[in-house]
């Protein structure tokens, strides 16, 4: 163990508990012990004092027991000891830290300090769950936190266009010098956003732990960990070193330092022993002190002195990370890092489609010998051809062939086309089928970027994504006016077809579902069952995705899966499927039913969209999306909900949903379907109100959308139910739900 390293970070706590001792000291003389202390939008309370105490804190007096359990760690450390010749007191020291910085992180919520501008603060609950899905699906396979800066800025921004090229979330916090890398990419007008994998958390090392208290709430939410005592804690520590593949990086030197070649802060130290308790390395720049052996990370503990150039590919070694770098004869930066990324108006050289131009996107299946492969024609002006600022029409075709693809693959693989498009950095695609929206930045035009890209983009990615299925693949890209007025008639003609025969499909038509294991990786036992009338409860993972994704491997997350004999048609229940979920759920279920929400419902893993639940007063169920943060007429909000339903657990009442369900004919069919509708949050009826109002008119009962109430009309059971009644809603008059 490193004298430097143990010394530094055993000091660095010290100072940081007695830091968060005297602010909190300050905070109560000013506001009393009984003053509320939470985060925004968690249902985790302070999530690092749950994980290592199981203390659910709610007000101040509550942060004196956790600071006094950071001074029982720090207890047999001197402030001043040299050297300890183990890491286990080191890792206390770190714990002690992270309890530390977790108060002083929360008191900014308490006093109205928190860190504005480019600084995002706590990440809340629903931007986990939205995060999730491309933790679990292999999008992100993991993050980074990084402290300090760069020399320069063109270092900081190649440092990070290099992560989201490989799609590795970055999160930033602290600084070297005054100068913080976010600082750096916000002057380089350097995008940062959970969308573009880029999260600045605070210009403060102690901003680090919202990091941390992430890497906590990914092994409590998709986990199904429930905290609370020291195995638990054990538990969700393994959970982040064996599934949440992260690693802390540490750039540039610091000022004030202690001891003599002492090149970064004792804070910093001390913060770095916290993260490793999680399994998560620690990689810099600067010949700090290195600890080699292995024990509590997967490999080494810490690795310094690594050259910007080579810190990236030493990094994921040092992780154990699995990384498929995109390889597109583009001459832009390309990966998922990049698909959130927008392009604004001054920072544009030409856009396509929006409210300005006709543009749209067409996937066809042809045969064989009608399609070249790798064919890219541009039909119409190419971006040398365009004038900067002006808006152009714009039709992509790509023609597919395959000697195992299926026409109903068509529409799986043309959603395809946006996440495909905006992995390029500098471009931004918006929607699909004929509502599309494109712009080309100036930088990318600079670069070389040209319509044709476009083509090369689509040829490589439908090859690389779809090779089970795909064979051969060409795309024409029109730009001029008349012929892409001329397609757009037939375009649309195809998506009406789609349209019909997709939503016509029932769940008897078939006689096999499909299954998805994808989120066993942080989840691992939930199923999710996906019928033609019950999309995946993330939302994107439908019958007909998931019936080309075992085309494409048949060893993946998806598989079919035979109905069987049928146990109870109106609940959903069948024993084919009930013999698979136990098998795959490693035993914890025995059963469920597809339609009901009362007896034996789906699992969920963590990433729904949404959730219903019964609201016992009304009679009825309400819908929550996870972006609505308000109060709920059940008492809970969609964070506190979430906490109860998420982890593969199975209990009733409650059930995670995605939002195509909500206009399902099957929707909780098992109970008496839409009419059990009586609250939904506003922005999601709103989402869903062409689609669900075609239900309920297809139900005969088409007034039934009016009457169902949002946050507007009612926050609690009896004013719901002054509402419903008001309304005369047909909840009233059901059956009753609970018995």
């Amino acid at each position: 163990m490193s004298k430097v390293i143990a010394t530094a970070a055993i000091r660095g706590a010290h100072k940081l508990v007695e830091r968060a001792e005297a602010e909190l000291a300050a905070t109560i003389k000013a506001k009393g012990k009984e003053a509320p202390v939470a985060y925004p939008n968690t249902a985790y309370y302070l999530p690092i004092m749950l994980l290592f105490l199981g203390q659910k804190v709610t007000k101040l007096g509550d942060l004196e027991g956790s600071l006094q359990e950071a001074r029982k760690l720090l207890g047999r450390i001197p402030a001043n000891e040299l050297w300890l010749p183990y890491l286990g007191e080191t890792l206390d020291s770190g714990v002690a830290t992270l309890l530390a910085e977790e108060v002083i992180e929360s008191l900014k919520y308490v006093n109205g300090t928190v860190e504005n501008g480019i600084w995002l603060g706590f990440t809340g609950d629903n931007i986990l769950r939205q995060q999730g899905i491309k933790l679990v699906d292999g999008r992100m396979p993991g993050f980074v936190a990084i402290a300090g800066a760069t020399q320069k800025n063109e270092d900081a921004v190649k440092l990070i266009q290099g992560f989201q090229s490989r799609n590795i979330l970055v999160f930033m916090a602290g600084h070297s010098k005054g100068r913080a890398i976010a600082e750096q990419l916000a002057e380089e007008r350097i995008e940062m956003s959970w969308d573009t994998f880029t999260v600045p958390y605070g210009k403060e090392i102690t901003a680090a732990i919202h990091a941390l208290n992430f890497a906590a709430r990914s092994a409590m939410t998709f986990g199904g960990v429930e905290p609370g005592n020291r195995k638990a804690a054990t538990q969700i520590l393994m959970y982040n070193k064996e599934r949440v593949h992260a690693f802390v990086m540490a750039l540039g030197e610091d000022e004030g330092v202690l001891d003599e070649g002492q090149l970064i802060s004792d804070e910093k130290y001390a913060t770095a022993a916290g993260a490793i308790n999680f399994g998560f390395p620690v990689i810099a720049d600067i010949p700090i002190p290195q600890i080699l052996p292995t024990g509590i990370c997967t490999y080494e503990h810490v690795v310094s002195g690594v050259r910007l150039e080579e810190i990236i590919n030493r990094a994921i070694e040092l992780r154990g990370m699995t990384i498929k770098i995109e390889e597109i004869p583009i001459p832009v930066p390309f990966g998922a890092g990049f698909e959130g990324e927008r392009v604004r108006k001054e920072d544009m050289f030409v856009q396509f489609g929006g409210k300005y131009t006709e543009a749209f996107e067409l996937l066809r299946m042809k045969p064989m010998e009608q399609v070249e492969d790798g064919r890219i024609e541009v039909i119409g002006p190419e971006v040398g051809d365009m004038k900067e600022g002006q808006a152009y029409p714009l039709a992509i075709m790509v023609e597919v062939a395959g000697r195992d693809f299926q026409q109903d693959f068509e529409s799986v693989l043309e959603r395809r086309v946006h996440e495909f498009i905006s992995c390029a950095h500098g471009i931004f695609h918006m929607g699909q089928r004929s509502i599309i929206w494109v712009r080309i930045s100036k930088e990318a035009a600079a670069k070389g970027f040209q319509i044709r890209h476009f083509g090369d983009i689509l040829v490589a990615k439908m090859h690389d994504e779809f090779s089970r299925i795909v064979d051969r693949v060409q795309v024409k890209i029109y730009t001029e006016e008349s012929k892409v007025q001329e397609l757009l008639e037939g375009a649309r003609k195809v998506y009406s077809h789609r349209d019909d025969k997709i939503g016509n499909m029932t769940d008897e038509d078939v006689e096999e579902y499909y299954s998805c294991t994808l989120c066993q990786s942080y989840a691992p036992n939930h199923v999710c069952i996906v019928t033609p009338q019950r999309l995946g409860l993330c939302g994107a993972y439908t019958w007909l995705d998931c019936k080309a994704s075992f085309q494409i491997n048949e060893h993946g997350p998806n598989e079919p899966v035979k109905k069987g004999e049928t146990i109870d048609a109106e609940k959903g229940q069948w024993k084919s499927i009930n013999d698979y979920i136990e098998v795959k759920s490693n035993g914890n279920l025995k059963k469920f039913n597809a339609y009901s929400i009362m007896e034996e419902p789906m699992t969920s893993c963590g990433c729904f969209e949404c959730i219903a639940a019964v609201v016992p007063e009304a009679n009825g169920v309400m819908i929550v999306d996870r972006d609505f943060t308000g109060m709920t007429p059940i008492g809970m909000t969609f964070s506190t909900l979430a906490g109860q339903v998420g982890g593969g657990q199975q209990i009733p009442g409650f059930t995670g949903i995605g939002k195509m369900y909500v206009s399902s004919h099957k929707f909780i069919s098992g109970e008496g379907g839409h009419k059990r509708i009586v609250w939904m949050s506003k922005q999601l009826k709103e989402e869903v109100a062409e689609r669900l109002k075609t239900a309920l008119a297809k139900e005969g009962c088409p007034e039934l959308f009016d009457k169902i109430a949002t946050e507007e009309n009612a926050e609690d059971p009896e004013k719901l139910l002054e509402y419903l009644q008001s309304v005369d809603h047909p909840a009233l008059t059901m059956p009753a739900l609970l018995g």
